[in-house]
Order: C-alpha cells, then sequence, then structure tokens
C-alpha cells in the first residue's frame, strides 16, 4: 500500500483513516482507559465502528484522521463540528494506553491545529475534557489552549458526574 500520509510529522504522521483500521479502532476504544477519558460509556462493536467510519469519518463535517508512529497506528484525531460562518471547530484525539507518555498526542494535536489554521482558514479551536483527566488538560495548555469555563457536573463517569473543562485557542495566539 502506498504511503498515505496527509500530514507529516517528526515522531508521527497523519493519515485518513481506512476501513482496514476499523479493527484496531473497535478494539482500542473499547480500552477502558481511552472510552472513559472520551466520554464512552458503552461497548462499541465492528457494526458500530463502521457506521461510525461511514457516517461520521467519511461524511463532510469534519476531518478524521489516524495517528501512526513508525507506519503504525497510535491513536486518532480530529475536528468536527466544524462552523464554517464562525470559522471555528473542535478538535477531539485519544492516544492508544501503549503509546501514552510518548509526545504522540502533542504532536498530532498541533499538526491538526496548524492545518486547521493554515489549510482550513479557521479562527477559533475548541477542545473539551473532564475534570479527570489531568494529561489532556496538560497537552491542551501545553500548545496554548486556554480554560474557557466548566460545565459543572455534566457527564456521568463511573458512578459519579464529572465536570467538563472547556478549552479555546484563536488563531492569533496560535502565531504568537
Amino acid at each position: 500500500m502506498p504511503d498515505s500520509t496527509f500530514l507529516p510529522g517528526d515522531e508521527v504522521d497523519l493519515r485518513p483513516i481506512e476501513e482496514d483500521d476499523l479493527d484496531y479502532l473497535r478494539d482500542t476504544i473499547n480500552d477502558p482507559e481511552v472510552w472513559r477519558p472520551i466520554g464512552g460509556s458503552r461497548p462499541i462493536n465492528r457494526q458500530q465502528e463502521q457506521e461510525f467510519f461511514d457516517d461520521v469519518v467519511c461524511g463532510d463535517n469534519g476531518v478524521h484522521l489516524l495517528i501512526t508512529a513508525d507506519g503504525s497506528p497510535v491513536g486518532t484525531i480530529g475536528l468536527r463540528e466544524i462552523d464554517w460562518e464562525a470559522s471555528c471547530g473542535e478538535i477531539g484525539y485519544w492516544i492508544d494506553p501503549d503509546e501514552h507518555g510518548q509526545g504522540y498526542g502533542t504532536e498530532a494535536t498541533e499538526l491538526m491545529v496548524a492545518y486547521a489554521f493554515d489549510q482550513l482558514g479557521l479562527h477559533r479551536i475548541e477542545a473539551h475534557v473532564f475534570e479527570f483527566n489531568e494529561a489532556s488538560q496538560r497537552l491542551l495548555e501545553s500548545i496554548g489552549f486556554v480554560h474557557e469555563g466548566t460545565s459543572r457536573e455534566s457527564q456521568f463517569i463511573d458512578g459519579e458526574y464529572q465536570d467538563t473543562y472547556w478549552y479555546g485557542l484563536l488563531e492569533e495566539e496560535w502565531r504568537d
């Protein structure tokens, strides 16, 4: 298969998600270290992963890419809910737990943010994380996202309500 890298980086590359990736995605999204921090609460089977691929990945209202290191998948990243009139979108990502702590999420997020501002012409990127996901909070803050607010007790995870922290990054902040 030819190299389908869309956004090359130093340690990671971002490439389109292909149907051949669905087993990896299903297996990894069902890991509690992945579904819990992204707010999942139900298991995902192959058919549901296929529907996500067909409806979301192949849809027109976002950009969803596989994060790879040395050609192997290590996570996903996407821009969704792009509002072209307001020039904003929401970024989301997850990294395979076996690959945590290697900087892959940070580099992938930097690549996607640069793409969003430089190629899509967005003015603002938003993100949300749960109060217990300190690693993701640090990642966002390390590349310039600002904590803009909190939705109190907005998600029920592990038997208790969790706050959701909202982050934002403006293009001019990214360029400074």
